[in-house]
């Protein structure tokens, strides 16, 4: 959890570090995200933080704050009118309040969520993917390109574990082929998952594999060297998030 938590505050900063400078126009600037600018990015991380710590903290308040639980786009509908200032400091603060709650859990700690409950380590890992994934499209709208760090690795596991659910999200049958994943780190090094005997492949930088796997990056588009058919299947509708299948973005022009 202490690795975990660190990890999570250094993703934070780099958000942060993205979002101190920015003046009040560029809040609004669109992301690929379709619908969502700068602001509805970060209102959505905070009102996350917020629920996560509740959920941390007071499981009953939280699963009775769900019969009010609409949309995600409603969330960032109802924040739209907060001055940036005062949207940065709801994003600060929240994370705070959330990052304190899991300081306190033991990584096997079962915590409830939207879907099913997990473990605080998993927990504390999808916020660290969706701080992520959420500040690339922030970074796209900005037209900045992040540094990526070896953190990475708690993304991309995340996305190794979740192919069985982007089969099933689609309602396709998952091949019975295990898929091994071979992807070079941004510091150096090589990490891997899946059985070193089988015959399906993903290889390539770490940066793409995520970047594919949260939709942030169209398949074509990445570095990305697929071996097998149970592999190309895999990464074509691969999704780290939960939810309903994601649109995705489409491949780059030209």
């Amino acid at each position: 959890m202490a690795e975990l938590l660190d990890d999570l505050r250094a993703e934070t900063a780099s958000l942060e570090a993205l979002l101190q400078p920015l003046r009040d126009a560029d809040w609004e600037l669109t992301t690929p995200a379709e619908g969502w600018a700068v602001r509805d990015q970060v209102s959505h991380l905070a009102w996350f933080d917020d629920a996560a710590a509740r959920a941390a903290t007071d499981p009953e308040g939280f699963h009775a704050s769900l019969s009010g639980f609409r949309s995600v786009d409603d969330l960032v509908l109802q924040a739209r009118g907060m001055p940036p200032a005062e949207l940065l400091e709801w994003f600060r603060a929240a994370r705070a309040r959330s990052l304190q709650a899991f300081a306190a859990l033991d990584a096997r700690d079962r915590l409830p969520w939207f879907g099913p409950a997990m473990s605080a380590a998993s927990f504390v890992t999808a916020r660290l993917m969706e701080t992520w994934a959420h500040g690339q499209d922030v970074a796209d709208a900005l037209g900045v390109v992040r540094e990526p760090a070896d953190r990475l690795r708690h993304v991309a596991m995340i996305g190794f574990r979740a192919r069985p659910y982007s089969f099933a999200v689609r309602g396709l049958p998952e091949p019975s082929e295990p898929v091994r994943v071979e992807l070079a780190m941004p510091g150096g090094g090589t990490w891997t998952a899946g059985p070193p005997e089988a015959a399906a492949v993903v290889r390539g930088p770490m940066l793409d594999f995520c970047l594919v796997v949260t939709q942030r990056l169209h398949l074509s588009d990445a570095a990305l060297e697929l071996t097998g058919e149970p592999a190309r299947a895999w990464m074509q509708i691969a999704q780290a998030f939960a939810g309903p299948p994601g649109k995705g973005r489409g491949p780059r022009s030209g």
